[in-house]
């Protein structure tokens, strides 16, 4: 299996429905041998069926990760193409809601592991010589929203974090990108659910009717202002793996390019005031 010729590619989080499994078929379709990875073993078992070449990977266990290291480079012969970096989840909540074991949960999965498995593919990609690393991020990476606060930390040390790995594999061929996706159809919204049920006293907090519209909201199926399917994360994906000279962020749907671009033009105050408006 290593003597593929095709360029190989490691994605997180494909679970169906999801962003990452979308851009595994577009990988795919465009000629990329796919290491597609989840978390639970029937959606491993579902993407094997799909003729994926699959592994389990929980990023929250260091043995997991290292397992699908050792898989990964038994599989390409030590030198891997790219490494997408898509799994993760939203915790919802007010920041003065939030427990210090579930904060610490939200950075397990979204930071910790994730950094975890970058370092240890490290190697794979310096040894292919042209290599990519591309981190889905969020339009929540850069601008702060309220209840989001365990993710929005999340997403700005992921940036951060990247930006530095960036610079210090600056010459070494391998080029590092950042997704910013606004709103996407995906099973974000209803996992995000799950999480605020189970980990969020609502009941007995200063917020509790603020969060009652809250719950009103994840349990909506309706699509936010906006909201584009996974595809569109999945074409900045192919940008990044096949251009010569990727770019360093891709900003997906419309949110994501308003609130950058009022990020840089309005006082903080101002800007204050508009993130206020937003549910």
């Amino acid at each position: 299996m290593s003597q593929d010729s095709r360029k190989s590619l490691f994605i997180t989080g494909c679970s169906e429905g999801g962003i990452g499994h979308t851009c595994a078929l577009m990988a795919r379709d465009a000629g990329f041998r796919v290491l597609a990875t989840a978390r639970r073993r029937e959606e491993v078992a579902k993407l094997a069926k799909e003729g994926f070449e699959a592994q389990l990977l929980d990023l929250d266990e260091s043995a997991s990760i290292d397992a699908a290291v050792a898989w990964a480079k038994a599989r390409t012969g030590g030198k891997l193409y790219a490494l997408f970096n898509n799994a993760a989840y939203g915790q919802p909540g007010a920041v003065e809601d939030l427990s210090r074991e579930v904060l610490r949960a939200q950075f397990e999965t979204n930071l910790f592991g994730t950094h975890e498995l970058t370092v240890k593919l490290l190697p794979l990609l310096l040894a292919h010589g042209d290599a990519r690393l591309v981190q889905n991020s969020s339009l929540l990476g850069f601008v702060a929203l309220r209840y989001r606060g365990a993710y929005n930390a999340s997403k700005f040390a992921l940036e951060g974090l990247t930006d530095t790995l960036r610079l210090e594999l600056e010459g070494t061929g391998v080029k590092v990108s950042i997704i910013e996706p606004g709103p996407i159809r995906s099973r974000f919204r209803r996992n995000a659910l799950e999480k605020f049920l189970a980990n969020i006293d609502r009941r007995h907090s200063r917020l509790a009717k603020a969060y009652e519209a809250k719950l009103e909201a994840l349990r909506k199926d309706d699509d936010a202002p906006f909201t584009l399917g996974p595809e569109a994360v999945g074409k900045a994906l192919l940008h990044a793996l096949k251009s010569p000279r990727p770019k360093v962020r891709y900003r997906v749907t419309v949110p994501t390019h308003l609130f950058y671009w009022l990020g840089r033009c309005l006082p903080s105050r101002w800007m204050d005031g508009v993130l206020r408006r937003v549910e």
